[in-house]
């Protein structure tokens, strides 16, 4: 790939990531265990769709063939997806939700510190706005990881059953692809083993509070960010989230 096409792909990569889970959060809308916690899911939900729509309005502007930020949303199939395995996860419960969330806020906050030091001025921009969103995301994500885990025997099950089921698709998250090689190499990306360090240490502190167990389990599952391999949920979210725009193309309200 040229250096333009790498530049689109990894934009993908990270709009991707904020749709897919925008969405998977949206999903519980009206399904939280209390009200203040259905809203917040609801706010943080929009915060990534947000993200996606700026960090997809930018990835047409690289790609330069009259696409915009709705045709790469609504308009490609599965395979032409970059998001990672673990964001395309379903809400089993509360308890998968927030471990979700937090596998992936951990992350996502340090790669988009990263990304305030980037050679692409306008995904500096997008960062720069973004990682006031993410701090808060991770905030509360961590903080229900540590209610949950360190409440009741129940809770805790819970919340460790979530954890083991879900940690083989955390190490996606900082494997480097081709892309992120090259975006590390021209200064637009980082260093995932760099962030892979830092990401670490937060889980594991924040796992050690909530009296949680680091799984042993090492197997990775990989694929979703160079697109040769997604779960079948993908399908069935893009089913939904593309139904509109499929059903009706180009329709104009």
């Amino acid at each position: 790939m040229d250096l333009r096409e790498t530049h689109f792909q990894y934009l993908l990569q990270l709009g991707d990531n904020a749709l897919i889970l925008g969405h998977r959060l949206s999903e519980y809308c009206g399904k939280a265990p209390v009200l203040e916690q259905d809203i917040a899911l609801t706010n943080i939900a929009l915060d990534q769709v947000g993200q996606a729509r700026s960090l997809l309005q930018h990835a047409a502007a690289i790609e330069n063939k009259g696409r915009d930020e709705d045709q790469l949303a609504y308009l490609r199939d599965v395979p032409e997806f970059r998001n990672v395995l673990l964001v395309e996860q379903p809400n089993e419960d509360f308890a998968y939700l927030i471990t979700r969330q937090f596998l992936f806020d951990a992350f996502n906050f340090y790669l988009y510190e990263a990304l305030l030091s980037s050679n692409d001025e306008q995904l500096k921009a997008i960062a720069g706005k973004a990682i006031k969103e993410i701090t808060y995301h991770l905030r509360y994500s961590s903080e229900w990881m540590i209610r949950l885990g360190d409440g009741t025997e129940l809770s805790h099950q819970k919340m460790q059953q979530a954890l083991d089921d879900l940690w083989m698709f955390t190490g996606e998250l900082t494997t480097e692809t081709e892309t992120d090689r090259q975006m590390k190499e021209v200064g637009i990306g980082p260093d995932l083993q760099q962030i892979k360090r830092q990401y670490l240490e937060k889980v594991h502190a924040v796992l050690q509070e909530a009296t949680l167990q680091v799984p042993e389990n090492s197997w990775i599952q990989e694929g979703g960010k160079t697109g040769a391999r997604h779960s079948e949920h993908l399908g069935y979210i893009l089913a939904e989230l593309q139904f509109v725009q499929r059903a009706y193309p180009n329709m104009s309200w």
